[in-house]
């Protein structure tokens, strides 16, 4: 009686999980429609300003030493008018950045360029109180924001800009290229991941009307439509998506140009890019929170809610992904080769969570890369391996911001890599150890056992699925627990030597 209970319980949570994960495993499907109706149909300014308006830069930055002078170099080579452009500095830094960033900033004002560096003691509102302590001095009708790791091309601003002659567009977003995408297996992984929301999803929302959000950088603003919305708000860690939200909420329009890349540097270690999956999932969640129910108050058309809630609840995902994880082992069970578990659960899951982020990967890769995408492609297996192994990383974030823990804007470390011959193991800004590798290893080790019972039986299907799992755990697991290994042996061997050339 009591088993039969359990069994039936068990197979109501599985049904349940495996149902959420379908419905987001069926949205991509959404997306990738979206993104090929529309994708031959470029956005046009409406006209180009007879008299160019002038532009403020905002570069928030906080313990940058690898990066700021290369990041107000590719500033200053700005094709734009001088008389017309001014570059805020907005500096929270602890270390030696504010001296380097100082230094920089007196040469390029003494060569003509309206720059300042102001320099917080405090990291109220972190990077979103920056850039609202910025605006007290902000001279320019439109505000371009770049983080420390990016390089604008010299032509960014001119290509942009005159989007802004139609009244409505409140901000114009530019798709982030990557600097060091060759560097390693998990930069080109990382790439995949992001090329395929900064490509297909910013697209695809975008020319289809729906809202879509500012990436945080490498986007201009229209600085009446901050104020319009609320203004900068730091009670969630993604500043960007809470502000992109309330803007459109108010009628702004938003612009993608996936044409215009702006580079950036991909986190090369392990724990720097769980950081950044953390803060990202964590801040979504709040912004969901916060704004969802004011999406579905509002005067707006049924498939503008349907797809903000897809896009804002989207990083639940991972707990449900977290929860399919615990509850894998009965369906893996020691049952004989050919089960109904096997064609009832295993098979939808392919169909409805695994395939549909393939194909969106697939297409992401063939837009971008016509001639090549076909090497890249091996690599999906390792696309969609990381994002399982992130599932404790992002659970416990989605976690976090449903119970209204707050944390700090932990920024991800950047180290100025661009070449396979530097090394960032020597760098600072190493994150913090936690308790969560080892846990990802408990779980590898788990679905070894899984694998080892799959194969055993003969449940090839199982076997195949069961595979992803475990190499995403390990995979995530052991570069974890590599990179602190160094420190574990000399517990004080880091003082920020200059990276290896």
């Amino acid at each position: 009686m009591l088993g039969s209970l359990g069994n039936t319980i068990w197979t109501i949570c599985y049904f349940v999980v495996l149902s959420g994960l379908s419905l987001y495993g069926l949205h991509r499907y959404v997306i990738v429609y979206l993104f090929l109706k529309n994708r031959d149909r470029p956005p046009q300014p409406l006209t180009t300003f007879e008299k160019l308006p002038r532009i403020t830069v905002q570069l928030p930055i906080f313990n940058e030493l690898y990066v700021v002078e290369r990041l107000l170099k590719s500033v200053a080579a700005l094709e734009y008018p001088r008389e017309l452009l001014q570059v805020q500095v907005l500096d929270d830094s602890t270390d030696e950045t504010t001296e380097i960033a100082a230094k920089q900033v007196a040469e390029l004002k003494a060569a003509g360029l309206d720059i300042e560096l102001i320099h917080r003691t405090d990291r109220t509102g972190f990077k979103a109180g920056a850039m609202e302590a910025g605006m007290a001095s902000c001279t320019g009708e439109f505000v371009l924001i770049l983080d420390a790791d990016f390089v604008p091309a010299p032509d960014m601003l001119r290509k942009t800009v005159h989007f802004f002659t139609d009244p409505k567009v409140g901000m114009i977003q530019t798709r982030w290229g990557h600097l060091n995408r060759t560097y390693s297996v998990l930069t080109r992984v990382q790439a995949m991941f992001l090329d395929g929301h900064l490509l297909l999803e910013q697209t695809a929302r975008s020319r289809a009307g729906r809202f879509f959000n500012f990436n945080g950088t490498a986007g201009l603003w229209r600085r009446s439509c901050i104020a319009d919305a609320g203004g900068w708000q730091h009670d969630t860690l993604t500043e960007d998506l809470d502000l992109s939200y309330r803007a459109q909420l108010n009628g702004w329009r938003f612009i993608f140009l996936p044409d215009l890349v702006t580079p950036a540097e991909l986190p090369v270690d392990m724990n720097g890019f769980k950081s950044q999956q953390h803060r990202w999932t964590k801040g979504s969640i709040q912004t969901c929170m916060k704004l969802l129910p004011a999406v579905w108050r509002a005067d707006l058309p049924l498939l503008i809610k349907l797809e903000s809630t897809a896009h804002l609840t989207a990083n639940y995902a991972y707990l449900l992904l977290f929860f399919l994880c615990i509850l894998m082992h009965p369906a893996t069970g020691d049952s004989g080769a050919f089960t109904w578990h096997s064609l009832l659960l295993n098979i939808p899951i392919y169909l409805s969570a695994s395939l549909p982020a393939a194909i969106f990967y697939v297409v992401a890769l063939r837009e971008l890369h016509p001639t090549t995408w076909k090497k890249e492609v091996v690599l999906l297996p390792m696309v969609l391996a990381l994002g399982i192994g992130l599932a404790i990383n992002n659970a416990r974030a989605v976690i976090e911001a449903m119970l209204g823990h707050q944390s700090e804007f932990t920024r991800t470390p950047k180290y100025g890599i661009q070449s396979k011959t530097q090394s960032w193991k020597k760098a600072r800004y190493i994150p913090l150890k936690s308790v969560v590798p080892f846990i990802e290893l408990l779980f590898a080790i788990y679905f070894s056992y899984l694998l080892g019972s799959a194969v055993a039986h003969e449940q090839w299907l199982n076997a195949m699925f069961l595979a992803l799992f475990l190499v995403g755990f390990a995979y995530v697991a052991l570069c974890s627990l590599a990179q602190w290994m160094p420190n574990l042996r000399f517990p004080g061997r880091d003082t920020g030597a200059p990276l290896a050339a």
